[in-house]
């Protein structure tokens, strides 16, 4: 009998492009060698809901990148395997300062994460001295240690209401999940950045209006970083839309509104990747994206033939220094002492 790590040699080897690792296709073959390489390492597979389809499948835990965050800080594993950008996988070492944290390509970035940097967080912090820092966890490791407090898109109004109401408040940086914190806590002191996750911008309003006008029954599941999120409630106060049917969730939120609607079709506002997730959690359910090329090309660099090179070589490792690991730490550790961290970004 052959060893699956030899069929899987016979048939080519993981190839590096521009897009990400090729050269290795996702079958049933694939995904025995993977488990049989993550044992070997004593590693933990960790896939966030935006992935491939096939990543999601092979990984031990599936979700949104903070709960798969603690969820390696819970593990005994001693290697964690983070399948998402690279500052999931940075805050898994923030968590886990002790651990190997991998990430199949070093190369998945953030859109969003990248939208502003440690500098220029401290540049606005000058010039507003007595602020408050609330910054998403879809931020870098040093864009956190700049930080006072974390939240994720279920939790950042109870962050911000936390906060005494005579505080100015530096929210960044999504501009769209700024609006909807902004929206929900009344509060004229909070300065938001204007940043944007590059996926979630170009799922727009009138494209919601039209595919919810083409499915009336639909229930619409929309993540607060879209750009269509304030044309939804808009519409919705307008009596466009029944208002009962539009929910702004994050990707936890979603999955748990999944379980518990009791509409038989869902128009759904985020990462195309998502609708894997959902299908699974509630496969009776007619789930279908409001923008079916709103795919993050990011995510979708880690590649079966990107995890099986992580699996096989090592790499690549994330590293934080120290001082900033620390730092970030503090800011993620006093969003979840406020409590409802719920479904992450």
């Amino acid at each position: 009998m052959v060893a699956t790590g030899d069929v899987l040699a016979g048939r080519g080897s993981p190839r590096r492009t521009d897009d990400g690792y090729v050269g290795v296709t996702g079958d049933a073959d694939w995904a025995r060698e993977v488990r049989r390489l993550a044992d070997e390492r004593g590693a933990v597979l960790l896939a966030h809901n935006y992935q491939l389809p096939e990543i999601q499948d092979v990984a031990d835990h599936t979700g949104d990148s903070l709960a798969l965050s603690r969820i390696a800080a819970e593990s005994d594993a001693g290697t964690i395997v983070f399948c998402g950008v690279h500052f999931m996988a940075e805050s898994a070492k923030i968590l886990s300062p002790d651990k190997t944290v991998l990430i199949p390509d070093e190369r998945a970035g953030c859109s969003l994460a990248d939208s502003i940097t440690a500098a220029q967080l401290r540049e606005w912090k000058a010039q507003h001295p007595d602020a408050v820092v609330v910054s998403y966890v879809n931020t870098t490791a040093e864009v956190k240690a700049e930080t006072d407090i974390c939240c994720t898109s279920s939790n950042a109004v109870d962050v911000v209401n936390s906060i005494p109401a005579d505080r100015e408040v530096l929210f960044c940086p999504d501009q769209f999940l700024g609006a909807h914190v902004k929206r929900e806590t009344g509060r004229e002191n909070l300065h938001i950045w204007a940043g944007e996750c590059h996926v979630h911008a170009g799922i727009n309003g009138p494209e919601l209006a039209e595919r919810a006008a083409a499915s009336p029954d639909a229930d619409l599941f929309i993540h607060p970083e879209c750009g269509c999120a304030t044309s939804a409630l808009y519409l919705a106060g307008e009596g466009t839309l029944p208002k009962d049917k539009v929910k702004i969730l994050s990707t936890g939120g979603m999955l748990d509104a999944a379980r518990e609607t009791g509409a038989t079709s869902v128009l759904v506002a985020t990462e195309v990747g998502m609708l894997h997730q959902l299908r699974r959690a509630a496969p009776e359910i007619d789930f279908r994206a409001v923008n079916d090329r709103a795919s993050c090309r990011y995510m979708k660099m880690i590649t079966p033939a990107a995890l099986l090179r992580c699996l096989r070589e090592g790499a690549d490792e994330v590293h934080v220094p120290a001082d900033i690991a620390e730092r970030a730490r503090g800011s993620v550790e006093r969003m979840i002492a406020i409590g409802k961290p719920g479904g992450g970004e």
